[in-house]
């Protein structure tokens, strides 16, 4: 019996029980379907949340939502796709256009159903997208999650535009997307982080203004003085309750704080007479959708936009991928080879 490879989540969920295993091949596609030969993934932290048992999943989970690859077989009736095309999965294969449906997550690769931690795939057409031109494997797998949410932050909840100011946090996929994103729209860019050298390199990238959170532990007061006491119009906010009060210092009044992330909590107070005395939209929001995804594509490859590629690693070695990202040692996307 042919069979293919994958990296499955074994219960109790850690790094430690992250087990490589065979699985029967998936044969051919069926009406609407297309095989795919994954080639690339690479790791979010919602990602690690799933492998480290934060988001519990079912025993023998494959994980991993991002995935792209090469297309090596098509049923019937598929349109969009032909053999030897390059194929970019979606966060929600459910979720088309329009506001995010009820039972989005339960398809969420990785998470509600198996992921891409693996070679083979057999899928709907409509779990996937085109990927940009020019663009690798390993550079597409960059986008179904990061760049999507960075795009969406932006350009669908925010109104990013020419002249806007933007605040990123930290040097991870989502806030370098969002910072690429940003300086291709024509706006201003004021990245933090807790790194010299990072900042250095997020200046290389376009960033007009840099902080060191570190050094500056009222960074939000520091951001409101780089704008002339203004503030910015959106906060990429990736830490979470941790950095929400100083995200809402840092905006305009009447401005947007994208809340992506938890790195710095789940759950903490907030000032809420800040939110109302400034007016503040504070909206969560997770990846987007296929439209949306669409949209980021063409935006890309209009503005001839790479990804940051931080580091590669083999699908063995996943769990070191995983070690790699928690140690906070990367700069942009950590890369499965598959």
């Amino acid at each position: 019996m042919s069979v293919t490879n994958a990296i499955r989540v074994k219960s109790p969920a850690s790094l430690n029980t992250l087990t490589y295993s065979q699985l029967p091949d998936p044969g051919q596609p069926g009406p609407g379907e297309i095989r795919v030969r994954i080639r690339a993934s690479s790791l979010n932290f919602h990602d690690f949340a799933v492998v480290t048992g934060m988001i519990p999943a079912a025993d023998g989970r494959i994980p991993m939502s991002d995935g792209a690859g090469e297309v090596v077989a098509v049923g019937d009736g598929v349109t969009g796709f032909a053999v030897g095309d390059t194929a970019l999965s979606l966060f929600f294969p459910e979720w088309i256009d329009g506001g995010p449906p009820s039972s989005a997550f339960r398809t969420v690769p990785g998470d509600g159903v198996d992921g891409y931690a693996r070679e083979d795939v057999v899928l709907p057409t409509s779990w996937f997208t085109r990927i940009p031109k020019g663009y690798s494997a390993a550079e597409a797998a960059t986008l179904t999650c990061a760049g999507l949410t960075a795009w969406r932050a932006l350009f669908v909840d925010g109104v990013t535009k020419p002249g806007s100011t933007v605040l990123i946090q930290g040097s991870g996929g989502v806030s370098i997307f969002a910072l690429q994103f940003a300086k291709a729209a024509g706006a201003r860019v004021i990245a933090t982080s807790s790194s010299g050298e990072k900042l250095d390199r997020l200046r290389d990238l376009g960033a007009d203004e840099l902080i060191n959170y570190k050094e500056v532990a009222e960074w939000g007061k520091k951001a409101l003085e780089l704008t002339g006491g203004q503030g910015v119009d959106t906060v990429v906010e990736i830490g979470g309750a941790g950095t929400l009060d100083q995200s809402m210092q840092a905006a305009r009044v009447g401005g947007h704080v994208a809340l992506i992330g938890v790195l710095a909590g789940f759950a903490g107070p907030v000032q809420t007479g800040l939110l109302m005395g400034k007016n503040l939209r504070v909206q969560g929001l997770t990846v987007g959708s296929r439209m949306q995804q669409m949209d980021m594509i063409a935006g890309i490859e209009a503005n001839g936009i790479k990804p940051v590629i931080s580091d590669h690693f083999p699908l063995t070695g996943l769990a070191d991928a995983f070690r790699h990202q928690a140690a906070n040692k990367h700069f942009g996307k950590i890369v499965v080879d598959i």
